[in-house]
């Protein structure tokens, strides 16, 4: 039979869209009664009553309109009443993707409102919902005896299963106007068990504005806080706005508050959070003069970040952390940071010019750290420009800086400094890289009360002081490429010179140069120390060489060198950092990448009198996505003496990965191991094996779920903050009110 082609302007919006605005999305407003929409739709036959103006159309029935399609064995239109019936094997897709299954879909009252019949929504994210029976009216639909999971029903051998979690109710009723989705007499069942009944349980319907409601819930157990349960609440306030209100109950110790807010405005974004209880908290002496002291009161944090962008030059950062006592984020297992940093910085950024102008401010949570010696960093400016012609073919950068840094129990400093730098860039004959750099800067210094800063080298002399410094330098690399096992390696020889006269190190104060150490990073760099408070003068020369191999998926990164120091005056570089003597030690850096199965990188810094390791420093990534491993060690062996320096000698390892295995579980865990000693350091009192945190948990996360148990011991106790053992219990239902 041949089949029947209609196209038609109708008032039929295909319905259609019943079954997805009951369950996944906001309806747009009905359309007036007047309102004709354009539908096409073929069958195998079409019949006309005229006696009952009643149109049938029989036989692989499709329809079309604005998106939404229909597939039918039969469709019944009657004319006068505005009745549309789909009758057998009835499919709908919306224009989002979501499919609803019937036996049979009635429309009436113009197509607006309407029933469906043993109806099976299938959603366009996988999540299905099944009901007995669907209707609509006013907008608001009804399903009855429904069921909903966002899990696979269907296993990977093509057979019937039952979803690994699912709600069902007696009553699932949309809500239009609140676009939420509310349930009636729910449970929820895992496993195919059910565990717990669901009162009042409602959620968003996914229309992309989201609504407030309940999150995930967290439990976890430790020594400090026995037993906490939280729950937070989702306050959904404007599109562009929201908060987080979140409850945390305790056996051991008063409840706390946390709550965090978000907002996104035309200029940028920011949000801000807070924490709140009170208890007790212990009060300890960093210079061991004074017991511990226990006292009653508030106890809190606060958080807060932002961005905002003025203009397409102008834009300001800000981020501000405060707690009121050195153990409140451990104790509550909030952070395990140890110094909290807040700052404002406002910058214009141009094609040829840069100005920052900041400010910073520390807090310190270590045990040794001493409140009136955390410094204020304000204003911190700094300004760059580039010239646009070159000079004598080369580039020039002009900076300007200045720095003024306050503390209300130690030293002050203030800087500014101005400075040109100038560097050619050449290609020689031979095809040699040739880089040509000069540098002149001029420094103004002024400092108070530098005695209360304990490392004299560190103090400078007390009032103003000036300083000037000037450097050439030339660096020489020769690029050789060609073949090797199969691959291409590259082979870069390197030299580089550079001159500066003598400068006046010792009477400046020294704030930011303080952890210096010869590394592979700063081996042919203009000035090897850090910052911009001490300048690495005299004639040097340095010489090392690059090597790069690539072979299908395997990548090699190799670079060592080393530095010879012309002049015979002592160094300002202490003893230990690799560069106080006219040879320097050999430093290297090794960078080896198989495929996606291994990641690892090698620092390394030898001796250069009899080899011995100074610096060994490995991490690595073993594995793919779902199981590997990782691997970390540092040893820093600098034998630095504590009154010129505070640069430490220390040794750790830490060690972490995932097991993944029978398709959904997986094991995993960490730990950190400090393996320093009093050899390495006279101040300790490990004996070389200090457990500092181990982690261990076990998860099952499929398409639809995510359970995991996580075991974490501590090893340090830290004024209220005890050392023991931590659990964490989460499981989170995805997909729940997309």
């Amino acid at each position: 039979m041949n089949k029947t082609y209609l196209f038609c302007r109708t008032a039929l919006p295909l319905l259609l869209c019943a079954p997805h605005v009951a369950l996944a999305q906001e309806a747009a407003p009905p359309p007036a009664p007047q309102e004709t929409r354009e539908a096409a739709f073929t069958s195998d036959q079409l019949v006309y009553d005229s006696n009952g103006d009643i149109v049938t159309a029989v036989g692989e029935v499709r329809m079309a309109s604005e998106g939404s399609r229909l597939r039918a064995d039969k469709v019944i239109w009657n004319r006068q009443s505005g009745e549309v019936r789909a009758e057998g094997n009835v499919r709908i897709v919306n224009p989002q993707g979501d499919a609803v299954y019937g036996d049979n879909v009635v429309l009436t009252d113009t197509l607006r409102d309407g029933m469906v019949q043993n109806l099976l929504l299938v959603l366009e994210d996988g999540g299905r919902l099944a009901a007995d029976r669907a209707e609509r009216s006013d907008g608001y639909t009804t399903l009855y005896r429904a069921a909903y999971s966002p899990c696979a029903v269907v296993g990977k051998d093509g057979c019937p299963k039952d979803p690994t979690w699912k709600i069902n109710a007696v009553r699932v009723v949309h809500d239009p106007v609140k676009d939420r989705i509310r349930y009636q007499g729910a449970s929820l069942n895992l496993f195919g068990v059910p565990i717990m009944a669901l009162p009042g349980l409602s959620h968003p319907d996914g229309s992309g504005e989201g609504g407030s409601g309940l999150l995930v819930p967290e439990i976890r157990i430790s020594r400090s806080n026995g037993v906490e349960f939280s729950l937070p609440y989702y306050f959904k306030l404007a599109p562009n706005r929201d908060a987080t209100i979140t409850p945390h109950l305790y056996t051991e110790v008063l409840p706390m508050v946390e709550a965090r807010y978000r907002h996104l405005t035309s200029l940028g974004a920011f949000q801000v959070a807070g924490f709140a209880t009170h208890g007790e908290r212990i009060t300890i002496d960093p210079l061991a003069i004074a017991a511990p002291q226990e006292n009653d009161g508030f106890r809190g944090y606060f958080e807060g970040n932002g961005k905002f962008q003025f203009d397409p030059l102008w834009s300001a950062t800000a981020s501000a952390r405060y707690v009121t006592d050195r153990t409140f984020l451990r104790r509550y297992d909030i952070s395990n940071d140890d110094r909290l940093r807040s700052m404002v910085d406002v910058e214009r950024i141009g094609a040829n010019s840069y100005i920052s102008i900041a400010g910073w401010a520390f807090q310190g949570l270590r045990v040794t750290d001493i409140d009136g010696q955390q410094p204020v960093a304000l204003p911190a400016i700094d300004a760059r420009w580039r010239l646009d012609d070159p000079v004598w073919n080369g580039r020039i950068e002009l900076q300007a800086n200045s720095l003024s840094i306050m503390r209300t129990e130690g030293q002050d400093t203030q800087r500014a400094f101005a400075g040109a730098r100038w560097d050619r860039r050449s290609i020689t004959p031979l095809g040699q890289e040739l880089l040509l750099t000069a540098y002149a800067r001029g420094d103004v210094y002024h400092s108070n009360d530098t005695e209360l800063t304990s490392t004299i080298s560190y103090r400078g002399h007390e009032g103003w002081e000036a300083r000037g410094i000037a450097a050439l330098a030339a660096e020489l690399r020769w690029p050789l490429i060609g073949e090797f096992m199969g691959g291409t390696q590259r082979l870069t020889p390197r030299v580089q010179i550079v001159a500066s006269p003598p400068t006046r190190n010792l009477a400046i104060p020294n704030e930011d140069a303080r952890a210096v150490d010869l590394e592979d990073s700063n081996l042919f760099a203009l000035n090897r120390f850090p910052g911009y408070d001490r300048w690495e003068d005299g004639a040097r020369i340095t010489f090392g060489a690059d090597w790069a191999f690539d072979l299908s998926s395997v990548a090699v990164r190799t670079t060592i060198g080393q530095s010879y120091r012309f002049s015979r005056k002592p160094s300002i570089l202490p003893q230990g950092t690799g560069l106080s003597d006219r040879f320097s030690d050999i430093v290297g850096r090794t960078n080896v990448k198989l495929g996606r199965k291994l990641s690892l990188v090698h620092r390394f810094r030898l001796d250069k009198d009899n080899g011995a390791i100074r610096r060994n420093e490995l991490d690595a990534v073993v594995g793919g996505r779902q199981t590997y491993a990782t691997i970390g060690y540092l040893r820093l062996n600098r034998d630095i003496d504590p009154a010129l320096e505070d640069l430490r000698d220390r040794e750790e390892i830490r060690l972490g990965g995932r097991v993944h295995f029978a398709d959904y579980w997986s094991v995993f865990g960490s730990t950190v191991i400090d393996l320093s000693n009093a050899d390495e350091d006279p101040l300790l009192l490990a004996d070389g094996y200090e457990p500092v945190r181990h982690r261990l948990g076990v998860g099952y996360d499929d398409d639809c779920i995510e359970i995991g148990v996580t075991w974490r011991r501590d090893y340090e106790t830290t004024g209220d903050f005890r050392r023991g053992n931590t659990f964490l219990f989460r499981v989170a239902l995805k997909n729940l009110g997309r």
